[in-house]
């Protein structure tokens, strides 16, 4: 694997340890708005032109078209793949697909990456680029990269130097203020067959990036809050569930809640988190894979490899917002026809569950694409060494409010040969992206009794 050569000291010296603190100087920091784009990109394509310049990336003004209600029509629906790859083409390359995307191409005769041309189409809200200016040279990681200081709201880390940090911009990639949406996700045996495994009507929410927060983030204070409520199947409707993540997870640990029809009470629920398999993918996922990675960073090492190029899904309006599952779910993977992958530089971070841990992964290797810092693939390995699972997210770059999309997901179990895919919001009413945030009493655990009563 071929890595920036920029990045081979950075690789040597964390290679021992991948929660080392390391500041960035003030000299460092005038790279961002220059060589770096504002978040920490590099600005340049590559040599080949196939990863073109950051021009500011994609505004609703220049995006040539409008949302419809809260639906983001495609701006580059037009366009053709300029590459497509199948089976036949893996070791050709190999070198720009990650473990779990040549697993699949190997596997299934059906399977095919189609490459279209890279946009690099992430920008943010202004205040988040200034606070990432500040956050520079300021912002640290504390209980070994678990959790963060001095940081403001917008990216901690833009010129990262440790695996910690690298994650920690994923964990709090600006995906807006928070957002609504009905979902489905659906189960894919190995027979084929697709299965509704949830419907369900969720909010996220992020009030470290209220507009009105100006000072650095409690340690204690939640930064992503989520509520779920389970529509469907019939045995699952009227189940609900809440958590909070705060800053600092070993100061404040996650803490979850669960309201079941049938015992009448809301519940703590502590299980929600790490290796917990995941009810709605039956066990295809576990909680802390949601969104490639979400949750506390303590029971892996986490080591920055490098930066890479690499074929990646990318500006995925098409699957987010299709109206027909049943043309999604196809045997052995998703519809090809349906995904969109592009070449983008991502940085590689290798993830060694620790000695005195457990966790059913042994290593995880993580993808984040380096213009919105969101993890969009993982390859997971299981106690044998061997490749387990992978998973994706599907990005699209919500123009009109300025904030990445990446919650359509997939995960694969390839010792089951079956997956579940996730945040498919084009059945419904799309994705509404909130304004200002619910009132306490929402988030009050006491608040899923009601809102689970069916």
């Amino acid at each position: 694997m071929k890595f920036h050569k920029s990045m081979v000291p950075v690789a040597l010296a964390l290679a021992m340890s991948g929660h080392a603190l390391a500041a960035v100087t003030a000299q460092e920091a005038q790279q961002l708005g220059t060589t770096l784009t504002p978040t920490g990109a590099e600005k340049a394509g590559n040599k080949e032109g196939t990863i073109p310049e950051w021009k500011g990336g994609l505004t609703a003004a220049n995006a040539g078209v409008k949302p419809d209600g809260n639906r983001r029509p495609d701006p580059f629906a037009d366009e053709k793949p300029r590459l497509s790859i199948t089976g036949k083409d893996v070791a050709a390359h190999a070198d720009k697909l990650t473990e779990g995307t040549k697993e699949l191409l190997k596997r299934y005769p059906t399977m095919r990456v189609d490459v279209y041309p890279t946009h690099r189409t992430v920008n943010f809200p202004q205040r988040i680029v200034d606070n990432t200016r500040k956050n520079a040279v300021a912002a640290k990681t504390t209980d070994g990269g678990v959790g963060i200081e001095n940081v403001l709201p917008g990216f901690p880390f833009p010129i990262p130097k440790t695996g910690n940090e690298v994650m920690w911009n994923h964990l709090l990639t600006y995906r807006g203020l928070g957002f609504n949406f009905k979902y489905d996700s659906w189960n894919v045996g190995a027979n084929g067959t697709p299965v509704l495994a949830t419907t369900g009507n969720v909010t996220y929410a992020w009030p470290v990036f209220d507009p009105k927060k100006a000072d650095f983030l409690n340690e204690k204070d939640p930064f992503w809050l989520v509520k779920l409520q389970y529509l469907a199947p019939a045995r699952r409707n009227g189940e609900a569930l809440l958590v909070w993540d705060s800053v600092s997870p070993l100061k404040q640990a996650r803490r979850a809640w669960q309201y079941l029809p049938g015992q009448r009470r809301v519940k703590l629920a502590p299980e929600v988190a790490y290796d917990t398999p995941n009810p709605g993918s039956a066990g295809a996922s576990t909680y802390d894979d949601a969104t490639v990675f979400n949750g506390a960073m303590d029971r892996f090492d986490f080591n920055l490899v490098g930066k890479k190029e690499m074929y990646v899904p990318s500006s995925n309006y098409k699957l987010t917002y299709y109206s027909q599952p049943g043309d999604i779910t196809k045997p052995g993977h998703v519809n090809p026809d349906l995904v969109r992958w592009e070449l983008h530089r991502v940085w590689v971070v290798e993830a060694k569950l620790k000695e005195d841990k457990r966790h059913i992964y042994s290593k995880r290797v993580f993808y984040i694409d380096e213009d919105s810092w969101a993890a969009v693939a993982s390859d997971q390995y299981d106690a044998r060494g061997q490749l387990y699972r992978s998973s994706y997210s599907y990005p699209s770059f919500a123009y009109d409010v300025q904030a990445q999309y990446i919650d359509s997901q997939v995960f694969y179990d390839f010792n089951v040969g079956m997956y579940n895919i996730s945040g498919l919001a084009g059945a419904y009413n799309g994705i509404k992206y909130l304004t200002e945030l619910p009132g306490e009493n929402y988030w009050a655990p006491d608040a899923l009794a009601g809102a689970g009563v069916r």
